[in-house]
């Protein structure tokens, strides 16, 4: 039986009301994606036809999950809410603290050592509040989710930006803040702006090499990094149906890289295959039950430009495989472009690892599509010129891998395998010779490539493409390969090609697992005490945040004008400072350290206004800090891009920045600030960014009038006594005005359980 059977046999015993009164509201047949939104609004029945992408609506999601370096903020944040339990079904993983170094037994091993106090806080918190724990090594995130708990048709948040892959079972999965966690646990409604609808036509069927990756690389090629923001991926058509399960999970996964809100796929014959494959018969049958509620309306998919904001259409029978990168996810190229691309640009050919895996693209049939390109390497007698690594996504996927054979043929040619965690792709890699920042190229199937990401050197020239594409290229050493048309020189001195890699849906002996590695909650927590040594640097419990003071912002330094692309990585790094992640001050000192000061394009250092030098970022806000001084944050495009990791919000929150004053935010990014009590605004022209001197001095003024719609003034004092002014826009509504009042939404919560 599948977890939590009846509370999704309830979502569907409600849907056939809630969609018959939306469609009486509407007024016109509906997209998938706006049966999953209207069927899990906060209210019965929908007050109007909601305005895409202008009108903020509250929804009821069914389920939360959390990654155990935000789970620890989330579940601190919890413990203030004064709720006994988690309202809804709520899961934490523990996937991103395991560092990958030699391979999986030993990495696991230390890891368990080194997170100790980590993993024991995780297990008795969960434990005491009602939520499932899924402990080191059981997998990461995203595929364990896809596992066990994605079902066609349901909403839920999680707290990490590929929440999203478990659309490719049909969801509505949204990443989201810790705090935006904390709501729901709290049986509290989730606030979101109501989506645009980009609807992606798949005609044909892939052939060949190409594989689902290459349809969301090109997606991301044609949409950017920020042409989904605010918007919804449906896919659909006869080229949509043909794809697995597994696969619709890729390219939902990698819609996080196009910013959007999250992508889906209606319910079909392959969903119904992976979710018996995984022993959840009922929840199969249950959807068969309403499977006219679970895709969109077929009126949708005949004329989907009256029903879409932008369409596009792709034929994957001319779909070739694609590069993409570097330093983005957005810039691709068809491998068969790659070498003239890399000779023009000067990106290192030599490829120096391949990397397959991750909560991208590690299911079986990943798995078994690259061990059929191994299986022909040593078969040939090619070896990896490469490094070559394999990253599980869930212990089941690894010990039917290892069962089946898979592994032992992956190490037959050189490669070695991680453990079931997130390793590499967030840079949990303790890569030898990376702290040299030697010019060089890596390819992997993970979904970001942004500088540093990896392996922590800014010049790693990261490509992303499918797994069976990164072990050809990790055979072939060259960047430039292309397996379609070129040939190897073997052992032998013999020129041979690889065709075109093969692989199984699902596992034709099934799925076979001995320790899942999952913990429930206890039957009886009042016994369960929750203990954080306030000597620790791992672990801080939480102070909440100072309301606000009902007055203008006056007298305020400017800390840092970032320049260029600014994400959640520039402003909180992940790597080694994961292990901070339950301790507010201590990651402070990570604080938007990879940012560029557009006055010297360095990173972390900064102008002192109080002493004229210059120093790191989080030591010069600490200085403010101390002397009374608010502060404020300008940004570029689109900042924060990338991770939903809310520390890059909480900690300029926590030392006393004031406002984030950019061109433009990214979604997710822009709802953390304003959940922790930060002011975000934008620029009303966005060449106002180019007036403001390293040694301003800002008012932000306004503010007793602060309203939804309403324009604030930023007032900018020069140094040579000048002064300068213009308009500023935000985003917030009358309930987000209530956190900014408040000191932050958790405050706001705590105040209505008292």
């Amino acid at each position: 039986m599948a977890f939590d059977i009846e509370m999704i046999r309830k979502v569907y015993g409600n849907m056939d009301k809630k969609l018959s009164a939306a469609r009486k509201t509407v007024g016109r047949p509906l997209t998938l994606t706006e049966k999953i939104l209207y069927s899990h609004l906060d209210s019965d029945y929908p007050e109007k036809a909601y305005s895409r992408g202008v009108d903020y609506v509250d929804f009821r999601p069914d389920r939360v999950a959390m990654q155990d370096a935000t789970a620890q903020m989330a579940l601190l944040q919890f413990m203030q809410a004064g709720k006994k339990k988690a309202a809804v079904p709520s899961t934490a993983h523990a996937d991103h603290l395991i560092q990958a170094k030699i391979q999986a037994e030993n990495d696991l091993s230390v890891a368990k050592t080194t997170n100790r106090e980590v993993y024991d806080f995780l297990s008795s918190v969960t434990s005491k509040y009602g939520i499932g724990f899924w402990k080191p090594g059981a997998g990461i995130i995203h595929q364990v989710v896809l596992e066990n708990y994605a079902f066609p048709g349901g909403m839920m948040i999680g707290t990490d930006s590929h929440t999203v892959n478990a659309g490719g079972l049909g969801m509505i999965a949204i990443g989201v803040g810790g705090a935006d966690a904390v709501d729901v646990m709290a049986d509290m409604p989730w606030e979101l702006k109501f989506p645009k609808l980009i609807g992606v036509k798949l005609t044909g069927k892939l052939n060949g090499w190409a594989a689902p990756k290459d349809i969301i690389l090109k997606v991301a090629g044609i949409l950017t990094v920020k042409g989904g923001t605010g918007a919804i991926i449906e896919y659909f058509g006869e080229g949509a149906t043909s794809l697995s399960a597994t696969g619709k999970g890729t390219i939902c996964n990698m819609g996080a890289e196009v910013g959007a809100t999250t992508s889906t796929f209606g319910y079909d014959e392959s969903i119904e295959r992976y979710l018996r494959a995984t022993s959840r018969d009922d929840v199969a049958d249950a959807a068969n039950e309403i499977k006219s509620n679970l895709t969109g309306d077929p009126e949708v998919y005949l004329e989907p430009e009256k029903y879409f904001d932008q369409v596009i259409e792709i034929n994957l029978d001319e779909l070739e495989p694609y590069l993409n990168g570097p330093f983005t996810p957005d810039r691709a190229t068809p491998v068969s472009k790659m070498r003239k691309e890399a000779e023009r640009n000067g990106w290192p050919l030599k490829v120096e690892v391949g990397l397959i895996g991750s909560c991208t693209n590690s299911s079986y049939e990943d798995i078994s599509r690259a061990a059929s390109i191994a299986k022909q390497a040593k078969d040939k007698n090619l070896f990896v010129k490469a490094g070559f690594t394999i990253t599980p996504g869930s212990e089941q996927v690894r010990y039917t891998i290892e069962r089946d054979g898979y592994i032992d043929i992956f190490k037959q040619i050189g490669g070695k395998v991680f453990a079931n965690a997130c390793g590499p792709c967030i840079g949990m890699w303790a890569r030898e010779g990376a702290d040299r920042k030697e010019k060089n190229t890596i390819v992997h199937s993970f979904n970001r490539n942004f500088a540093k990401r990896a392996d922590g050197n800014p010049n790693t020239h990261a490509f992303v493409a499918s797994p069976e594409m990164v072990t050809a290229l990790a055979i072939a050493g060259d960047l430039g390969f292309n397996p379609l048309k070129d040939k190897l020189v073997n052992e032998k001195g013999e020129e041979v090609m690889l065709e075109e890699p093969k692989g199984w849906e699902l596992p034709p002996k099934g799925f076979e697992v001995d320790d899942p590695g999952y913990q429930a909650p206890a039957e009886d927590a009042s016994e369960i005490e929750i203990k954080v040594s306030p000597d620790s640097e791992r672990l801080q419990l939480l102070t909440p945040f100072e309301p606000w003071n009902g007055k203008d912002i006056t007298g305020a330094k400017l800390l840092i004008k970032a320049f260029g692309k600014c994400t959640t990585d520039h402003i909180s790094m992940a790597g080694p400072w994961l292990r901070y992640r339950g301790h507010l001050d201590n990651i402070s000192n990570n604080m938007l350290i990879g940012a560029v000061n557009a006055f010297n394009k360095e990173t972390n250092k900064v102008m002192n206004q109080l002493t004229g030098e210059y120093g790191e970022v989080p030591a010069t806000q600490r200085a403010y800090k101390v002397a009374g001084l608010p502060t404020i944050v300008v940004g570029d495009q689109n900042y924060g891009e990338g991770s939903s990791r809310e520390h890059a919000a909480m900690e300029p929150r926590h030392l006393g920045v004031k406002a984030v004053l950019v061109k433009s935010f990214a979604r997710i990014h822009e709802t953390n600030l304003k959940k922790q009590g930060m002011l975000a605004i934008t620029f009303d022209n966005p060449d106002d960014y180019d007036k403001i001197r390293e040694d301003d001095t800002i008012d932000i003024t306004g503010m007793e009038y602060f309203a939804p719609g309403k324009q604030l003034t930023v007032v900018l004092h020069h140094s040579d006594g000048t002064k300068e002014d213009f308009k500023v826009n935000h985003t917030y509504n009358e309930n987000q005005i209530e956190w900014f009042k408040a000191g932050s939404a958790l405050n706001l919560i705590r105040g209505q359980n008292k």
